[in-house]
């Protein structure tokens, strides 16, 4: 391969041979294949999940598939970088190299195994945890040796607090099969035993908690288990309180509304979810998620609505029913159908919670959201909600209104 130079956009030329045959960008991670030609590592492992089995620049045939880090060039384009670094050029980190196949089996096996000491069980699930957390494919990797069943021992072991702690923290990692979550299920004390870790001091080993039972409830078929979970002394509470944790940890409202939000889509945990404070968490944080969140936050809160125990809770809350109104239209189309559907069980069971909603400026948010492009569900909770408001609107607030005169609303 001849070396030459071609100009960049910015003007500097960059050495043929530091770009990478696939994408013709400068390699940040450049590795060498069994042909001997050299790619960036991302380029040539995207090259190989999607099926093929040759070397881009000869069509060789790969006679495996371990890809080589080239030490010697990515110093070269290192140097490269900093010697052009007056004219914009920045330095290309050192790239933390894969783990290896036969490291991540003898970590799993050092783990698991009984006659090792405690510490260095210890210091091969930490290991484990750094690789999963350093990339993706570090977790495929470790996921290839199918390490849930090991975890999950490990996890309800009883061995060792710090045993548990750490292998709770890496078997959250990895998605569940639908076996693995009735199992978790159906055993009770296993169940009692993660409500326990929801009060631990350490937030991180309760929002691990949280994630773990979050996937169990969300992979498991049966309504009975789900039932049983959010019964559970503790469960309901505790992923409550970790909604109400300071936002220098996001991760707890992360993981905190998902746990809640696929407690509550079964309707028995409903009320036990408002008697164990959800409604003042959702409120006071629902302007602290993002937008996935946000929605799922919002669809919490319609689904403890439906129930009158909530509604009554969040009537309570002075922030309720302006914050509901503020957020139509602000998020997404599936927020929008959410605090809609929230608005109109709060306002079918409370007069008081109309006018609030009137003075809030719901009638105009509602007309422009009839006249949007949101889903007919969120147009036909709008319609719904119009038609209940209609004697709680002031005599004036319609009658000079430009907005309503290009709706089909009024009159009913």
């Amino acid at each position: 391969m001849p070396v030459s130079l071609e100009p960049l956009d910015i003007g500097i030329q960059i050495p043929y041979h530091f770009r990478c045959p696939i994408s013709l960008e400068l390699m940040s991670d450049p590795v060498t294949v069994s042909t001997g030609q050299t790619y960036d590592r991302s380029s040539i492992e995207s090259w190989v999940a999607t099926g093929n089995t040759t070397c881009p620049v000869t069509r060789a045939p790969l006679s495996d598939f371990t890809f080589i880090p080239n030490h010697t060039l990515r110093r070269l384009i290192q140097d490269w970088c900093v010697s052009n670094r007056s004219l914009g050029v920045e330095r290309i980190p050192t790239p933390k190299q894969p783990a290896e196949p036969a490291l991540i089996r003898t970590l799993l096996t050092q783990a698991s195994s009984i006659s090792v000491p405690l510490h260095s069980r210890l210091s091969a699930l930490r290991r484990l945890i750094g690789f999963a957390r350093d990339s993706d494919k570090n977790r495929s990797v470790i996921a290839a040796h199918n390490p849930r069943d090991l975890l999950l021992s490990l996890v309800f072991s009883n061995e060792s607090d710090d045993l548990t702690h750490d292998s709770l923290a890496l078997l959250v990692m990895f998605p569940l099969s639908q076996l693995e979550c009735e199992s978790v299920a159906s055993q009770p004390d296993r169940i009692v035993f993660l409500a326990s870790l929801l009060s631990q001091s350490s937030i991180e080993i309760r929002v691990n908690a949280a994630a773990l039972i979050e996937m169990v409830v969300t992979g498991t078929q049966s309504v009975d288990h789900r039932i049983l979970i959010g019964n559970t002394e503790g469960v309901l509470e505790g992923i409550t309180t970790i909604l109400k944790h300071p936002l220098a940890y996001p991760r707890a409202l992360k993981i905190g509304i998902k746990a809640l939000f696929a407690l509550c889509l079964v309707k028995q945990n409903r009320i036990k979810a408002v008697s164990s404070g959800a409604v003042d968490a959702l409120i006071d944080r629902l302007a602290d998620f993002e937008k996935c969140d946000a929605e799922r936050a919002l669809a919490t809160v319609e689904l403890l609505c439906r129930v009158p125990a909530g509604c009554a809770a969040f009537a309570l809350h002075a922030l309720t029913v302006p914050i509901l109104v503020k957020i139509i239209l602000k998020i997404s189309d599936r927020a929008t159908e959410y605090a809609a559907g929230a608005l109109l069980s709060l306002c079918s069971a409370s007069a008081q919670l109309q006018r609030e909603a009137v003075v809030a400026g719901v009638v105009t948010q509602l007309l422009l959201l009839v006249q949007s492009d949101c889903t007919e569900r969120a147009k036909r909770k709008a319609q719904m909600l119009l038609k209940l408001l209609r004697d709680s609107w002031p005599v004036d607030s319609i009658a000079n209104s430009d907005d309503f005169g290009g709706t089909d609303i009024f009159p009913f």
